[in-house]
């Protein structure tokens, strides 16, 4: 099955390329950057000529900026095969959807997508996926994709374009807004969000983040959503009311009128129990490392860094609500909380597994009659600086009344003190009936 993703060097682009690669499909990007460099790292093809690989397709899917979605839709639905399947992954359907309706050929199918996610996330699990099918233009491709997204984990919303559009001018459309204009307006007071840190409250601390989530990302992205959406500009005309209407009662110290509008808004709202356990929850994941780090000073500890992929281990010296400080023995690492991530024993094990020498230790035992080498073996593994063990030799005398003798060759993670374990060893072997030889 051929796909071909115009756009596809794009950050979503390559997102998708690399997902219908993962399930199977022979991948194609196309970009108008001409970024043959982008397909080479991710092992698929950049389509030399953009028509032919349009016309040999049976998945097209154009992922490009809003503005321009509609012009590369009309250049490309004439050009596709018969019984493919053009889709679009844009954040607007009402208008890529009646031109892809349009301009694809009767024996094309048509299928307005938009992933209510971003590049960064490692997988579909859990995500929300919204399809906007045109009757009798998706029969064949509909139940296909949806299949392929459900199997990867994805939550599925089917709904018109028009509903689409209207939902997501509140979904995104305000959401955005006002965390744009939350950012403008720190500009505009001159208000150093640094500093402010210094007195965050836990929900603050979040909301500048999403704030500065937002402000961090590409602009154009962000004004095409506000600008391209008709149903926005309603959406704004509503907040900026609200906003002008709520100032007025703070003039006016008007108290009454300020709590029943947060009244009226709250049962409107619906059950703000829930809201309050799930942003609880938020709350809580964020505060767990950071005392999880906390509580692990003196200790070795594993960090992973988020954008290099670098993994520091060392003793935790200090822990700051933003920075974490480890010793690794020859010199001090300051990292920021925001860019780390806390390896749990296992990673932090398979790291020190993989990244440190291993010594080798041999111990030899005459185990009890009866007794199992292998379950000996398995005994062995749960010292928590055992990398492997081997056994190497056994050695049955029939007219013996003790058990068999067995050598095993223990391997040691590199940080750890050989002699201190081959004792420990020792020691669980005789506590579990095993004779020392030598």
């Amino acid at each position: 099955m051929k796909v071909l993703i115009i756009g596809g060097t794009g950050e979503m682009g390559q997102w998708f390329t690399r997902f219908f690669k993962n399930n199977g499909y022979e991948v194609t990007v196309w970009g108008s950057g001409g970024k043959v460099e982008i397909a080479r790292k991710m092992g698929v093809e950049f389509a030399p000529d953009l028509d032919m690989a349009i016309s040999e397709s049976d998945i097209v899917i154009v992922t490009v900026p809003i503005d321009i979605t509609e012009q590369v839709i009309i250049e490309t639905a004439p050009k596709m095969k018969s019984g493919s399947l053009l889709m679009d992954l844009t954040s607007l359907k009402v208008k890529p959807t009646e031109v892809m309706k349009e301009y694809a050929p009767a024996d094309v199918e048509i299928l307005g997508t938009h992933p209510m996610f971003g590049p960064s996330i490692p997988s579909l699990h859990g995500q929300i996926f919204i399809l906007t099918p045109i009757e009798g233009r998706c029969k064949k491709w509909f139940p296909v994709i949806r299949a392929l997204l459900e199997d990867n984990g994805a939550h599925i919303e089917v709904i018109s374009a028009q509903e689409h559009d209207r939902f997501v001018s509140v979904v995104q459309g305000l959401t955005h807004f006002a965390y744009i204009t939350i950012g403008t307006t720190f500009n505009r007071l001159d208000f150093s969000v640094a500093q402010s840190r210094r007195f965050m409250s836990p929900v603050y601390d979040i909301m500048v983040d999403f704030v500065g989530r937002i402000l961090g990302q590409n602009p154009y992205l962000y004004a095409f959503i506000q600008m391209e959406n008709p149903e926005v500009l309603k959406v704004h005309e509503a907040f900026m009311q609200e906003c002008r209407d709520m100032s007025a009662i703070v003039r006016e110290h008007d108290v009454e009128s300020f709590i029943s509008r947060m009244k009226e808004a709250s049962v409107h709202f619906g059950d703000t129990s829930a809201a309050l356990r799930r942003s609880d929850k938020l709350i809580n994941s964020k505060i767990a490392e950071l005392d999880e780090l906390v509580n692990s000073i003196g200790m070795e500890k594993g960090l992973r860094h988020i954008y290099s992929d670098v993994v520091h281990v060392g003793i935790v010296k200090k822990v700051t609500p933003r920075s974490v400080v480890l010793s690794t023995g020859s010199k001090l690492v300051s990292l920021k909380l925001e860019n780390i991530r806390l390896l749990s024993p296992e990673e932090h094990r398979k790291w020190k597994t993989e990244n440190l020498r291993e010594y080798s230790r041999d111990i030899s035992v005459i185990i009890p009659k009866g007794a199992d080498p292998e379950v000996i073996r398995s005994i062995i593994r749960t010292n928590m600086n055992v990398i492997s063990v081997q056994l190497i030799d056994t050695y049955t005398c029939a007219k013996s009344d003790t058990g068999s003798s067995v050598t095993y060759r223990v391997g040691v993670i590199g940080d750890a003190n050989a002699t201190v374990v081959n004792n420990e060893i020792a020691a669980l072997l005789t506590g579990i009936g095993c004779k020392l030889r030598g």
